[in-house]
């Protein structure tokens, strides 16, 4: 499977006439935050793929329509279809699964200023603890937790930096110990120089910075 990853920044290469011919052979996107609803359903009408995707803690005028705040009753196991019109699905603290691929989503950033979906990382332990039921469940009875975590923000100490805002979450560290994803796709940490380390290996999982694009294969069909 081909995964077309996306974070941050609009990129010229997808953002235009020839994206159906660059990326033809695309199987599902994976938004990290911080991109305009319309640039995701811009991709999502070309390639005609499912495009799942996290909030960041920019960009977040649509954020309210997901929230679910609202709900009697916590809907976390399993990713409702609901686009509200954008043709790609939110899965922040939710678990999807595409095609055999389990993707589970924590969205936001750590707290820097009070902004809207912003975390503590007390609060953000608390999404993760949200996520467990569903890791469990696929656990059992597709023998393994997930495949791929999606978030904004980093991992503390892997790829992000020393300021308040992008400052990475140490609760990122224990989830890919205990549940050992094959990625960690994030975004929120721009490269301004595109040969900069973009990939690190943390024990059983490959942590990749999504930012602008980025393409990854992974096993399953």
């Amino acid at each position: 499977m081909k995964i077309l990853c996306i974070s941050d920044h609009i990129d010229p290469l997808v953002y235009s006439n020839s994206i159906k011919e660059r990326f033809k052979d695309i199987d599902v996107v994976l938004s990290a935050g911080d991109l305009p609803m319309e640039y995701l359903e811009f991709i999502v009408s070309s390639l005609n793929k499912s495009l799942f995707f996290v909030f960041g803690n920019h960009n977040l005028a649509e954020l309210y329509r997901y929230k679910s705040s609202n709900m009697a009753v916590p809907h976390n196991w399993i990713t409702e279809d609901t686009s509200y019109g954008f043709g790609a699905v939110h899965i922040g603290s939710k678990v999807k699964i595409e095609e055999g691929l389990i993707v589970a989503g924590l969205g936001g950033s750590r707290r820097y200023n009070r902004g809207e979906n912003q975390y503590t990382e007390f609060q953000m332990n608390f999404e993760i603890i949200k996520l467990i039921p569903a890791l469990i469940i696929n656990r059992i009875f597709r023998g393994r937790f997930l495949d791929i975590l999606l978030t904004h923000a980093s991992p503390w100490g892997i790829h992000d930096k020393e300021d308040p805002c992008h400052r990475g979450f140490k609760a990122f560290l224990w989830f890919m110990r205990i549940f050992k994803p094959k990625y960690l796709i994030h975004g929120h940490i721009h490269l301004y120089d595109l040969a900069d380390l973009r990939t690190t290996r943390y024990k059983d999982t490959l942590v990749v910075n999504a930012f602008s694009h980025y393409i990854i294969e992974t096993e399953e069909k």
